[in-house]
C-alpha cells in the first residue's frame, strides 16, 4: 500500500513502530528510511538495503522513486508493506523523526552555531549563560553530548538525524530550558539537522576546511548558508559576525540578521558592536554597543578572561544570540566568570620562573584545538599579543583529509612562531612520514624547524627548549584523548602528556 507523508507520521506519533537507517538494524515491524549515499558520486545500493530490510520484517518503507523504477527486484510492485515514495528522503526523515520522538513542538529554545571556528566555544558559553541562571540546558558538539543525567564523548560534532531527534526527546524528559547545538557544514549539507525548528541561529567564520567534501570555498559557504536558508521558523533569531568575508556575504542576503562587529561599520541594521579596549595575558575588557532600533542604543562593560581577539568575536556571537532571546545586558555579566573550554587555548600549569630547576619554569604552555590554517593564526596572535618573548609551536596534520591545507597550516606556524616542531596529528591509515613531506614546504623561511612523527617526543623536545617567558602551543588535538593510527584509535592526550613532562 502507499501512504502520505501526513499518514507515516500519524502512525509514528503512535510511537509502535522505530525508524531504521540501516537494513541491518532493522527488526519485526519497523520502517526503514533508504537514505541516498552521504558523499556524492558514492554507489547508492539503496535496492540492497530494502530488499535486505523487507526481508528483516520492515513494515514500511521510505525510499526516492528514482530506486523502484531503477530496479528489477520483485519489490516494485509490492503491496504487502507500506511505502511512502518522495522526492527527498533525507529531509522527510526529518518530518518522520520528529513525529516518532514528539519533537515538532518542543517547549524550549534550540540553538545551533555554525562556522569554521568558535562554534564549540560559543556553545559553552550560552551553556554558561543558562546555568548562571540557574537554568538546565542540553549541548551537542564537537566535545560531548550533555544534559542532567547523560553525558556521552561526541563522534561526530552533529550527530545522525535519529539521534539528534532522540537526544533532544532526552533533553526535554529531563526538563531542559534550552538545546545548543553546534552545527557542522557536513550535517547541514546531509540535512542531518532536517525537522528541527531552530529558535536562534549563529555564524561565526568561514576559512579553509572541508575542502575534500566541499570542493570549493562557496560550496563550503552555501553549506553553511542553509542553516539559514532551508530551515526556516518563524521570527528565527539570526546573528552573523560581520567581521569576516563570509558573514558580510550572509549579512546581505539575510538582512534581518543581527550583525556583530569589531571592525566592519554596520550601517543602517541591526547591529551589535564591541570596542576591544584591552587584550592580554588577563585577558579582555570590551565595550558593547547595542543598536536595538533605531531610537535605543544600549552600552555596557564586560571584562573577560579568554584570551585574544577570536574570544572576543566569539563573545560578540553569542551576547548576539542572548539578547536575540531576551536575556539582557546585565545577564551577560555571568561571562566575566567564564575560564574557558577544554582544548581551547587551555592554560597548563606550569612552576612559577623562581623555580628555574623545574622543567617550563616561568612559562605559558597551551593546547588548543587549532587544525586550519586560520584558526592557527588566531591562536597563534593571541599568544603574540599576549608578549611572550617566544612562541614554540608543536602541529601537525590530518591523515585521509584535506592535504592542500598542510602547507598553508605550516605556513602560518612558520610566520607567527619563533621554532616550529612539525609532528603527527591523527595520521590515520597515511604514512606519517609523508604527510610530514606534504606539510614542510610551508616551512621554508621559518626560524627554527624540528620535524619529530612521534608526537610524545615532539612534545618533550618543545618542553626542553622552553626557556622563561617563552609559550609553548600544542596544537591540533585539544580535547582529544586519542590518536588514530591506522584505524585504530589509541589513548593519547597532549594535557596528560604535557603534566608528566612538567613533573620530571
Amino acid at each position: 500500500m502507499r501512504l502520505t507523508s501526513s499518514q507515516l507520521c500519524d502512525e509514528l506519533r503512535q510511537k509502535i513502530r522505530n525508524i531504521q537507517t540501516d537494513s541491518r538494524k532493522v527488526e519485526e515491524g519497523d520502517v526503514f528510511v533508504a537514505l541516498p549515499p552521504a558523499v556524492p558520486g558514492e554507489r547508492d545500493n539503496s535496492a540492497a538495503h530494502i530488499a535486505m530490510a523487507l526481508e528483516k520484517g520492515a513494515w514500511g518503507i521510505v525510499a526516492p522513486a528514482s530506486v523502484l523504477e531503477a530496479s528489477d527486484i520483485s519489490f516494485k510492485n509490492d503491496r504487502s508493506h507500506a511505502w511512502l515514495l518522495v522526492d527527498d528522503v533525507r529531509a522527510q526523515l526529518g518530518k518522520l523523526a520528529a513525529a516518532r520522538f514528539g519533537t515538532e513542538d518542543l517547549d524550549f529554545p534550540v540553538i545551533a552555531v555554525t562556522g569554521t571556528n568558535g562554534k564549540t566555544t560559543c556553545a559553552y558559553l550560552l551553556e554558561h549563560l543558562y546555568r548562571s541562571k540557574g537554568m538546565p540546558v542540553g549541548v551537542m558538539g564537537t566535545i560531548s553530548y550533555r544534559w542532567p543525567g547523560h553525558d556521552e564523548p561526541a563522534p561526530l560534532t552533529t550527530p545522525d538525524c535519529l539521534t539528534l531527534h532522540r537526544s533532544l526527546a532526552a533533553m526535554r524528559e529531563a526538563g531542559v530550558k534550552a538545546a545548543i547545538m553546534e552545527a557542522s557544514s557536513h550535517s547541514i549539507d546531509q540535512q542531518r539537522i532536517a525537522g528541527i525548528t531552530f529558535s536562534a541561529v549563529a555564524f561565526t567564520n568561514l576559512t579553509q576546511d572541508h575542502l575534500d567534501y566541499h570542493k570549493t570555498m562557496d560550496a563550503y559557504y552555501q553549506a553553511k548558508r542553509g542553516l539559514f536558508a532551508n530551515f526556516p521558523a518563524k521570527n528565527k533569531a539570526m546573528v552573523v559576525n560581520g567581521d569576516d568575508e563570509f558573514g558580510r556575504r550572509m549579512l546581505a542576503e539575510f538582512p534581518q540578521a543581527l550583525c556583530t562587529a569589531i571592525r566592519w561599520p554596520a550601517n543602517d541594521r541591526p547591529c551589535l558592536l564591541a570596542d576591544v579596549r584591552r587584550a592580554d595575558t588577563s585577558g579582555l575588557e570590551l565595550h558593547f554597543y547595542w543598536q536595538k532600533n533605531r531610537e535605543e542604543r544600549v552600552d555596557w562593560h564586560l571584562h573577560s578572561p579568554l584570551v585574544g581577539l577570536h574570544n572576543a568575536s566569539n563573545l560578540l556571537t553569542v551576547s548576539g544570540i542572548a539578547l536575540s532571546l531576551g536575556f539582557t545586558p546585565e545577564d551577560l555579566q555571568c561571562f566575566s566568570g567564564f575560564m574557558g573550554v577544554p582544548g581551547r587555548l587551555e592554560r597548563i600549569a606550569t612552576p612559577t620562573a623562581d623555580m628555574a630547576w623545574l622543567p617550563g619554569a616561568g612559562t605559558g604552555i597551551f593546547v588548543d584545538y587549532a587544525h586550519t590554517p586560520d584558526a592557527l593564526v588566531r591562536v597563534l596572535d593571541a599568544l603574540r599579543e599576549a608578549k611572550f618573548k617566544r612562541i614554540i609551536t608543536v602541529f601537525g596534520c590530518g591523515g585521509d583529509r584535506d592535504r592542500t591545507k598542510r602547507p598553508l597550516m605550516a605556513k602560518a606556524v612558520a610566520e607567527k612562531s619563533d621554532v616550529a616542531i612539525a609532528t603527527s596529528d591523527n595520521p590515520r591509515t597515511e604514512d606519517p612520514e609523508a604527510i610530514l613531506d606534504d606539510v614542510m614546504p610551508g616551512l621554508e623561511g621559518a626560524r627554527e624547524v624540528y620535524r619529530e612523527a612521534d608526537r610524545r617526543k615532539a612534545l618533550e623536545l618543545a618542553v626542553s627548549l622552553l626557556r622563561p617567558g617563552d609559550a609553548l602551543l600544542a596544537a591540533g588535538k585539544g580535547h582529544e584523548d586519542y590518536q588514530i593510527i591506522g584505524t585504530e584509535k589509541i589513548h593519547f592526550s597532549d594535557q596528560e602528556t604535557l603534566k608528566e613532562l612538567l613533573s620530571c
